[in-house]
């Protein structure tokens, strides 16, 4: 008996560490982005009536020249270990330095598109930066009052809602984060009092999540759909001209989710263009190149193969931003 649990024992050590080793290897693999290079939009010229930069993850700053307003405002992105193991929250020096590296002074609005950490956690200190108004569900605002944010800087926006900022009106409508681990993609977790960082990364429920309907006074219709989630039957019907595409472990998914996926935002919205975006690992700081996902959570190589390849089937151009540099969408 007493041979019998020693063998046991060292099966069970030997399959840890077989398992420790499986992860540290996968961490550190990730696949290359040079190969997707000649996909990337050049930067925008002087005649465009919207310019956009992307800075990681789903950060979007829109301007017209006239207004500016920016999605989540992620800039602090916490290494993976001191998100596993500590307490978190916004880095004062960093997103003001990244705010400079943007040009941004004044912005209209700060609009996260759920109130998980890597979307809402520097949002409430962008708006103060800024003087822009925090826009959310009542979980982003949570946020907000954690960190002080005056009431009338803060504007509760439930499904259906439309708000209008100067030449832009943005369209709120109900969506669903991708299902992983963490989230069932269907029922989201709410913030239901004021958080007050730092916390765990943990302690940042999703709440509502958003697909966001971009409209310019130009004519331009863009579509924000932060995470690859799916509400069957909520685009139908729109018309938009570019999709960024939130594809965060779409690379995880089998091949009946991706192409549900597509159905429900590419196609339901009559897009001609999709940008990817949330492909990057926000464990790296801004300083440093993006680099895709390891591939312990993601596969950006499957995510491309499969955009690539339901684009040419549908006739819709698949392209990357480019980082920090101003584009046409």
């Amino acid at each position: 008996m007493r041979r019998w649990l020693l063998r046991a024992g060292l099966v069970l050590l030997g399959l840890v560490v077989l398992s420790a080793a499986f992860v540290a290897v996968q961490i550190q693999r990730r696949p290359p982005l040079a190969p997707y290079q000649a996909l990337t939009l050049p930067a925008a010229g002087g005649g465009e009536a919207v310019k956009v930069r992307f800075a990681g993850v789903a950060t979007l700053l829109f301007d017209d020249g006239e207004t500016a307003w920016m999605t989540d405002g992620f800039f602090s992105r916490p290494d993976l270990w001191a998100t596993l193991t500590s307490k978190i929250g916004p880095d004062t020096a960093v997103i003001e330095r990244e705010l400079a590296r943007l040009g941004v002074s004044r912005l209209a609005a700060v609009v996260p598109v759920h109130s998980h950490y890597d979307h809402a956690m520097d949002s409430p200190v962008v708006a103060m930066r800024t003087g822009a108004l925090l826009i959310g569900s009542s979980s982003t605002l949570n946020l907000g009052r954690g960190l002080k944010l005056p009431e009338d800087r803060m504007r509760l926006v439930k499904p259906g809602d439309v708000v209008t900022l100067g030449k832009f009106t943005l369209r709120f409508i109900a969506s669903r984060h991708s299902p992983t681990p963490y989230s069932d993609g269907i029922q989201g977790d709410t913030l239901d009092a004021p958080l007050t960082p730092p916390a765990r990364a943990t302690a940042y429920p999703e709440g509502q999540v958003w697909s966001i309907v971009v409209e310019h006074t130009s004519g331009q219709r863009m579509l924000v759909q932060g995470s690859a989630g799916i509400v069957p039957g909520a685009l139908a019907g729109l018309k938009v001209d570019t999709v960024f595409l939130g594809v965060g472990t779409l690379g995880k998914k089998d091949e009946a989710y991706r192409s549900a996926y597509w159905q429900e935002t590419v196609r339901a919205s009559g897009a001609k263009r999709v940008i990817p975006i949330h492909w990057d690992d926000f464990w790296r700081p801004l300083d440093q190149p993006l680099e895709a996902m390891p591939l312990l959570f993601d596969d950006f190589d499957v995510v491309m193969a499969d955009l690539t390849k339901r684009g040419a089937a549908d006739g819709v151009e698949v392209r990357l931003p480019p980082t920090f540099t101003p584009f046409a969408p």
